[in-house]
């Protein structure tokens, strides 16, 4: 591959991946002082993951991790604006959970003991009595109970990303798009005997960037990004169906983000409601966003039952889409240097909250880029040996 000597091709930081995460990460770094340079297979912004997400955002979470991760995100989502001139539109009308087993509501209960004790004063736990005045849509048959947090909401995943990108012009950070890495180029080391060293370059079709730092922010291809440096890595695709309905009145644009314990859930967007359930993916190819026919019939037939409104009202199948989940085999992001390369930093797997803990993942990334470890938290949990340690992150199936 030629090597241009413009400063271009000699940036600090090397991001791979434009979505949301890696957006997150250039602005942090590039505010940190580094000269950045974002390289992406997608011709325009947002033809990744992105934005497919449906824009839900949550602190109540089952881990502490998670929550803390959201905390630091809602805070920099309030700042938003100001900071890069985009609303990301951010509305609080709250998670709704719906347990119907003794066991979903003693996971809420013991999620909700965490979650005050984390900081979440404003999430309460319900008695089916307490439903009807947050949802009086919801069908309550067989609901022995709910959790409810006000401060969680939904917002619109790709004005954050375009808030992003922006910003990251403005900071100087160089965007190529349409331009995939096709190889990691890394320092063999004078021992024959013993692994390769620390990146040197990247290189894509149109050029090689020598830098010092690359990070991995590739999302449900995390794990093929990773392959180029020689590494394994344990992200792997689950795709994620949303059905839409055709325009209509019947709920409220304030309609809380509502969440049954078998997954079925649903939020109101631009006049239409998004349905969701999730389903183990396509075991005949884990890449494939196609919208299963059968998986629409589920959801036309359970959405009616669930919330009466919707009686009458039709779904756009031909508006449904998929996207992919970037998930790692605990359900957690990983974040770090990747074990085996000294200056690899893996902003991966954060399995279906990555839309909205990437204000905080980007942030936390550049401290660890910059300062040697994250100081805004403790990201410990996080790190992306634990596996390979024997320790995963626990927790709950349901949240």
């Amino acid at each position: 591959m030629p090597r241009r000597e413009d400063p271009v091709t000699r940036p600090d930081a090397v991001v791979i991946g434009a979505g949301v995460i890696g957006a997150s990460c250039a602005v942090h770094l590039a505010h940190a002082g580094l000269r950045v340079t974002v390289i992406d297979r997608g011709a325009a912004p947002g033809a990744g993951s992105t934005a497919r997400a449906t824009g839900g955002f949550r602190a109540q979470y089952a881990t502490a991790i998670n929550i803390r991760l959201s905390l630091l995100s809602r805070d920099r989502l309030r700042a938003f604006r100001d900071e890069t001139g985009v609303d990301p539109q951010f509305q609080p009308v709250g998670y709704l959970w719906l347990a119907t087993t003794a066991a979903g509501l003693a996971e809420l209960r013991a999620a909700h003991a965490l979650q005050r004790r984390e900081g979440l004063a404003e999430a309460t736990l319900l008695a089916p009595g307490d439903i009807p005045a947050l949802n009086r849509f919801a069908a309550l048959d067989g609901v022995v109970g709910g959790a409810w947090c006000p401060s969680d909401g939904v917002m619109r995943p790709t004005e954050i990303l375009r808030g992003y990108l922006e910003t990251a012009e403005r900071l100087g950070v160089a965007m190529h798009w349409g331009e995939p890495a096709i190889a990691i180029e890394r320092d063999p080391g004078r021992d024959p005997g013993r692994a390769a060293g620390p990146i040197t370059a990247v290189v894509t079709p149109r050029a090689t960037y020598a830098t010092a730092i690359v990070v991995n922010a590739t999302g449900a291809w995390a794990a093929d990004t990773a392959r180029l440096a020689g590494l394994d890595l344990p992200v792997t695709p689950l795709r994620r169906q949303v059905a839409i309905t055709e325009p209509t009145a019947a709920l409220p644009a304030t309609f809380p983000m509502t969440i049954w314990d078998d997954g079925f859930h649903l939020r109101v967007r631009d006049g239409r409601v998004l349905l969701l359930r999730p389903t183990p993916g396509d075991p005949g190819d884990p890449w494939s966003t196609a919208v299963d026919p059968a998986w629409l019939d589920d959801i036309a037939a359970t959405a009616p039952v669930r919330v009466p409104a919707l009686r009458g009202v039709a779904l756009d199948r031909a508006a449904a889409w998929a996207g992919l989940y970037e998930m790692s085999p605990d359900h957690h992001a990983l974040l770090g240097w990747a074990p085996g390369c000294p200056n690899l930093l893996l902003v991966n797997g954060s399995s279906g909250h990555g839309v909205m803990h990437a204000p905080a993942l980007g942030l936390l990334a550049a401290e660890i880029a910059t300062l040697g470890a994250a100081r805004t938290l403790d990201v410990h949990a996080l790190r992306p040996s634990r596996f390979a340690e024997g320790d995963p992150i626990v927790g709950s199936a349901l949240l």
